[in-house]
């Protein structure tokens, strides 16, 4: 069996973006249950944080935000290397530290006109709190972090250090990366895949490149029901201010796995709240008590 098994020591990618999944990596792999022969599946790939961790020998993962795809993919072919990104934040750095936002604003634009990798690189780690957001025309739009000494060497050495770890990860692996519409992506599973789910959440704000609707929600979860292969859904249970009605509603039947965390939405104490995450399992994919899980089991009704 490929799963599960555990990962003490995860690690970050070096594209950042909002939920990403780090905290649950461990919690996710310690209760699907797979034997690894077809292709783990994501849709949804976002940072990355899941699929890198768990480190599948063959993938087939997507995402409709064409420059999370395009950077991973020129990792993979080599054309993105340490090297090049020691090179890069170096240079982009010094400018940063010598022009302030002037600079950044200047490479926002540039990226906006050509979709450049490493711009989407810098964009990604100078921007205000590491969010990555564009607009209806498809232009990242996020302000600057407000931090000219953002690339200092240490900091410059750990995303070095990130664009290595993926890149020996990929290494001899058979992936697959795919810019399209998650639809696309799951109608090429079969039976000895395993899907794992990590749609934009419903009721929070979380669209970093394209909109989330409940139709398409509800289709999501239509057409997991229908799949050939086992998956697991990754959505928010409840906080201390509401229910997810949705998960209730649309992912019945299937085992439920919890986790409860805190999250920080700002910088004061009284900004620290609870979230409770769920883990939604295609019944005959659950583990049944995992050693050291810490994960509150129940079946939905």
């Amino acid at each position: 069996m490929f799963l599960p098994k555990e990962i003490p020591n995860v690690k970050v990618p070096p594209i950042k973006c909002q939920g990403i999944k780090t905290k649950l990596v461990n919690f996710i792999a310690t209760n699907i249950s797979w034997s690894g022969r077809g292709r783990w599946i994501e849709p949804f790939l976002g940072s990355g944080v899941v699929l890198f961790n768990i480190a599948p020998e063959r993938a087939l993962v997507s995402d409709t935000n064409v420059h999370i795809i395009n950077f991973y993919k020129q990792v993979q072919k080599g054309n993105i290397t340490p090297e090049v990104v020691r090179e890069y934040l170096t240079d982009a750095g010094e400018q940063l530290l010598l022009r302030g936002e002037d600079y950044y604003y200047e490479v926002r634009e540039r990226f906006n006109r050509g979709g450049d990798a490493l711009d989407f690189l810098f964009l990604s780690r100078a921007c205000f709190n590491g969010v990555m957001r564009f607009n209806k025309q498809g232009e990242f739009n996020v302000p600057f972090c407000k931090k000219p000494d953002r690339f200092r060497p240490a900091y410059i050495t750990k995303i070095v250090n990130q664009v290595k770890w993926i890149a020996e990860i990929m290494r001899n692996r058979d992936w697959v990366f795919e810019a399209c519409d998650w639809r696309e992506t799951l109608s090429k599973c079969t039976e000895d895949d395993f899907v794992y789910l990590d749609p934009p959440y419903i009721g929070r704000h979380t669209d970093y490149y394209n909109s989330w609707t409940e139709d398409d929600a509800e289709e999501l979860a239509k057409i997991a029901r229908e799949l050939p292969c086992g998956f697991a859904l990754s959505m928010w249970k409840e906080n201390k201010y509401r229910h997810n009605l949705h998960l209730e509603t649309y992912w019945s039947g299937n085992c439920v796995r919890t986790f409860s965390h805190f999250y920080h939405v700002g910088s004061t104490e009284d900004l620290r709240n609870g979230m409770i995450e769920a883990l939604a399992i295609k019944p005959g994919f659950e583990v049944e008590d995992f050693p050291n899980s810490r994960a509150e089991t129940r079946n939905s009704r």
